[in-house]
Protein backbone atom coordinates (compact mmCIF):
# COMPACT_ATOMS: atom_id res chain seq x y z
CA UNK A 1 0.00 0.00 0.00
CA UNK A 2 2.74 2.45 1.00
CA UNK A 3 4.70 1.80 -2.19
CA UNK A 4 1.58 2.29 -4.31
CA UNK A 5 0.91 5.68 -2.72
CA UNK A 6 4.57 6.67 -3.15
CA UNK A 7 4.37 5.77 -6.85
CA UNK A 8 1.21 7.86 -7.21
CA UNK A 9 2.78 10.85 -5.50
CA UNK A 10 6.05 10.61 -7.41
CA UNK A 11 4.18 10.55 -10.71
CA UNK A 12 1.41 13.10 -10.07
CA UNK A 13 2.49 15.04 -6.97
CA UNK A 14 -0.07 17.33 -5.35
CA UNK A 15 -2.44 16.85 -8.28
CA UNK A 16 -2.49 13.15 -7.43
CA UNK A 17 -3.52 13.97 -3.85
CA UNK A 18 -6.31 16.20 -5.14
CA UNK A 19 -7.85 13.63 -7.50
CA UNK A 20 -7.33 10.78 -5.03
CA UNK A 21 -9.58 12.60 -2.58
CA UNK A 22 -12.09 13.64 -5.27
CA UNK A 23 -12.63 10.04 -6.41
CA UNK A 24 -12.55 8.70 -2.85
CA UNK A 25 -15.30 11.06 -1.69
CA UNK A 26 -17.46 10.48 -4.78
CA UNK A 27 -17.55 6.80 -3.94
CA UNK A 28 -14.59 4.80 -5.24
CA UNK A 29 -13.11 2.36 -2.67
CA UNK A 30 -9.91 4.30 -1.99
CA UNK A 31 -8.16 4.46 1.41
CA UNK A 32 -8.71 8.20 1.95
CA UNK A 33 -7.71 8.31 5.61
CA UNK A 34 -4.62 6.15 5.08
CA UNK A 35 -3.52 8.42 2.24
CA UNK A 36 -3.95 11.58 4.31
CA UNK A 37 -2.11 10.13 7.31
CA UNK A 38 0.68 9.00 4.98
CA UNK A 39 1.07 12.38 3.27
CA UNK A 40 1.09 14.01 6.69
CA UNK A 41 4.05 11.79 7.54
CA UNK A 42 5.77 12.72 4.24
CA UNK A 43 5.26 16.39 5.09
CA UNK A 44 6.84 15.87 8.52
CA UNK A 45 9.92 14.34 6.90
CA UNK A 46 10.24 17.19 4.39
CA UNK A 47 9.28 15.12 1.33
CA UNK A 48 6.12 17.20 0.81
CA UNK A 49 5.25 20.78 1.67
CA UNK A 50 2.64 20.75 4.45
CA UNK A 51 0.71 23.76 3.17
CA UNK A 52 0.43 22.44 -0.39
CA UNK A 53 -0.38 18.97 0.92
CA UNK A 54 -3.22 20.29 3.06
CA UNK A 55 -4.58 22.55 0.30
CA UNK A 56 -4.53 19.66 -2.22
CA UNK A 57 -6.32 17.28 0.15
CA UNK A 58 -8.90 19.84 1.26
CA UNK A 59 -9.54 20.95 -2.33
CA UNK A 60 -10.08 17.34 -3.39
CA UNK A 61 -12.43 16.68 -0.48
CA UNK A 62 -14.49 19.80 -1.12
CA UNK A 63 -14.68 19.07 -4.85
CA UNK A 64 -15.70 15.45 -4.30
CA UNK A 65 -18.44 16.26 -1.78
CA UNK A 66 -19.75 19.06 -4.05
CA UNK A 67 -19.90 16.79 -7.10
CA UNK A 68 -21.85 14.22 -5.06
CA UNK A 69 -24.29 16.91 -3.87
CA UNK A 70 -25.05 18.10 -7.39
CA UNK A 71 -25.31 14.56 -8.77
CA UNK A 72 -27.85 13.74 -6.05
CA UNK A 73 -29.84 16.88 -6.74
CA UNK A 74 -29.82 16.44 -10.50
CA UNK A 75 -30.26 12.66 -10.86
CA UNK A 76 -32.20 11.81 -7.71
CA UNK A 77 -32.71 8.63 -5.71
CA UNK A 78 -33.47 6.36 -8.71
CA UNK A 79 -29.90 6.96 -9.93
CA UNK A 80 -28.43 5.69 -6.65
CA UNK A 81 -30.75 2.68 -6.56
CA UNK A 82 -29.83 1.71 -10.10
CA UNK A 83 -26.17 2.71 -10.43
CA UNK A 84 -25.00 3.21 -6.84
CA UNK A 85 -23.44 -0.23 -6.61
CA UNK A 86 -21.17 0.63 -9.55
CA UNK A 87 -19.55 3.35 -7.43
CA UNK A 88 -19.72 1.16 -4.31
CA UNK A 89 -22.72 2.91 -2.76
CA UNK A 90 -24.67 -0.14 -1.68
CA UNK A 91 -28.25 -0.24 -0.46
CA UNK A 92 -26.96 -1.09 3.02
CA UNK A 93 -24.88 2.09 3.09
CA UNK A 94 -27.90 4.04 1.89
CA UNK A 95 -30.08 2.64 4.69
CA UNK A 96 -27.46 3.36 7.35
CA UNK A 97 -26.94 6.93 6.15
CA UNK A 98 -30.68 7.56 5.91
CA UNK A 99 -31.06 6.33 9.50
CA UNK A 100 -28.26 8.66 10.67
CA UNK A 101 -29.87 11.60 8.86
CA UNK A 102 -33.17 10.92 10.61
CA UNK A 103 -31.45 10.66 13.99
CA UNK A 104 -28.83 13.43 13.78
CA UNK A 105 -30.02 15.66 10.96
CA UNK A 106 -27.55 17.87 9.10
CA UNK A 107 -24.73 17.02 11.51
CA UNK A 108 -24.26 13.76 9.59
CA UNK A 109 -22.64 15.87 6.85
CA UNK A 110 -20.09 16.98 9.43
CA UNK A 111 -19.19 13.82 11.35
CA UNK A 112 -20.00 11.45 8.49
CA UNK A 113 -16.50 11.98 7.08
CA UNK A 114 -15.16 9.90 9.95
CA UNK A 115 -17.37 6.91 9.13
CA UNK A 116 -16.14 4.92 6.10
CA UNK A 117 -19.00 4.22 3.74
CA UNK A 118 -21.19 6.97 5.18
CA UNK A 119 -19.10 9.91 3.94
CA UNK A 120 -19.60 8.63 0.39
CA UNK A 121 -23.39 8.84 0.68
CA UNK A 122 -24.23 11.93 2.76
CA UNK A 123 -23.85 14.51 -0.01
CA UNK A 124 -25.93 12.45 -2.47
CA UNK A 125 -28.77 12.32 0.04
CA UNK A 126 -28.41 16.03 0.80
CA UNK A 127 -28.80 16.75 -2.90
CA UNK A 128 -31.70 14.35 -3.29
CA UNK A 129 -33.54 16.00 -0.38
CA UNK A 130 -32.91 19.42 -1.98
CA UNK A 131 -31.05 20.75 1.03
CA UNK A 132 -30.15 24.36 0.38
CA UNK A 133 -26.64 25.05 -0.84
CA UNK A 134 -25.62 27.36 2.05
CA UNK A 135 -26.77 24.84 4.66
CA UNK A 136 -25.05 21.96 2.87
CA UNK A 137 -21.80 23.92 2.53
CA UNK A 138 -21.81 25.03 6.16
CA UNK A 139 -21.87 21.45 7.48
CA UNK A 140 -20.06 19.57 4.71
CA UNK A 141 -17.21 22.01 4.17
CA UNK A 142 -16.54 22.44 7.88
CA UNK A 143 -16.49 18.66 8.23
CA UNK A 144 -14.02 18.36 5.35
CA UNK A 145 -11.74 20.92 6.99
CA UNK A 146 -11.68 19.08 10.33
CA UNK A 147 -11.33 15.68 8.64
CA UNK A 148 -8.29 16.76 6.62
CA UNK A 149 -6.72 18.52 9.60
CA UNK A 150 -7.21 15.44 11.76
CA UNK A 151 -5.57 12.84 9.54
CA UNK A 152 -2.89 14.99 7.92
CA UNK A 153 -2.11 16.42 11.36
CA UNK A 154 -2.01 12.89 12.78
CA UNK A 155 0.54 11.78 10.20
CA UNK A 156 2.55 14.96 10.65
CA UNK A 157 2.71 14.61 14.44
CA UNK A 158 3.62 10.93 14.70
CA UNK A 159 5.95 10.79 11.69
CA UNK A 160 7.33 7.34 10.91
CA UNK A 161 4.95 5.74 13.45
CA UNK A 162 1.92 6.76 11.38
CA UNK A 163 0.82 3.19 10.54
CA UNK A 164 0.72 2.02 14.18
CA UNK A 165 -1.10 5.15 15.33
CA UNK A 166 -3.58 4.89 12.46
CA UNK A 167 -4.36 1.30 13.47
CA UNK A 168 -4.94 2.42 17.07
CA UNK A 169 -7.21 5.20 15.85
CA UNK A 170 -9.40 2.70 14.02
CA UNK A 171 -9.36 0.29 16.94
CA UNK A 172 -10.84 2.87 19.31
CA UNK A 173 -12.93 4.56 16.62
CA UNK A 174 -15.18 7.51 17.36
CA UNK A 175 -14.19 7.69 21.04
CA UNK A 176 -10.71 8.82 20.09
CA UNK A 177 -12.13 11.68 18.00
CA UNK A 178 -13.13 13.63 21.09
CA UNK A 179 -9.46 13.76 22.07
CA UNK A 180 -7.75 13.82 18.69
CA UNK A 181 -9.81 16.40 16.81
CA UNK A 182 -9.43 19.39 19.15
CA UNK A 183 -5.78 18.62 19.91
CA UNK A 184 -4.81 18.16 16.27
CA UNK A 185 -6.86 21.13 15.13
CA UNK A 186 -5.05 23.32 17.66
CA UNK A 187 -1.58 22.00 16.79
CA UNK A 188 -2.01 22.19 13.03
CA UNK A 189 -3.54 25.67 13.25
CA UNK A 190 -0.63 26.72 15.45
CA UNK A 191 1.82 25.30 12.93
CA UNK A 192 0.26 27.16 9.99
CA UNK A 193 0.22 30.34 12.05
CA UNK A 194 3.93 30.00 12.83
CA UNK A 195 4.68 29.24 9.18
CA UNK A 196 2.79 32.38 8.16
CA UNK A 197 4.69 34.50 10.65
CA UNK A 198 8.01 33.04 9.50
CA UNK A 199 7.11 33.72 5.87
CA UNK A 200 6.21 37.33 6.63
CA UNK A 201 9.42 37.89 8.59
CA UNK A 202 11.47 36.54 5.66
CA UNK A 203 9.69 38.89 3.25
CA UNK A 204 10.52 41.86 5.47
Amino acid sequence: MEQTMLDLLSQYGYLGIFFFLVFGIVGLPLPDEIMMTFIGYLASSGQLDLSLTFISALGGSLSGITISYFLGGRLGYPFLKRFGSKIFITRRRLRITQFLFRKYGNWVLFFGYFIPGVRHVTAYLAGISHMSWPRFAAYAYTGALIWCMTFIGLGFMVGAHWEKVFESFHRYGVLSLWILVPVLAYMVTRFFYNQHRRYNSVRK
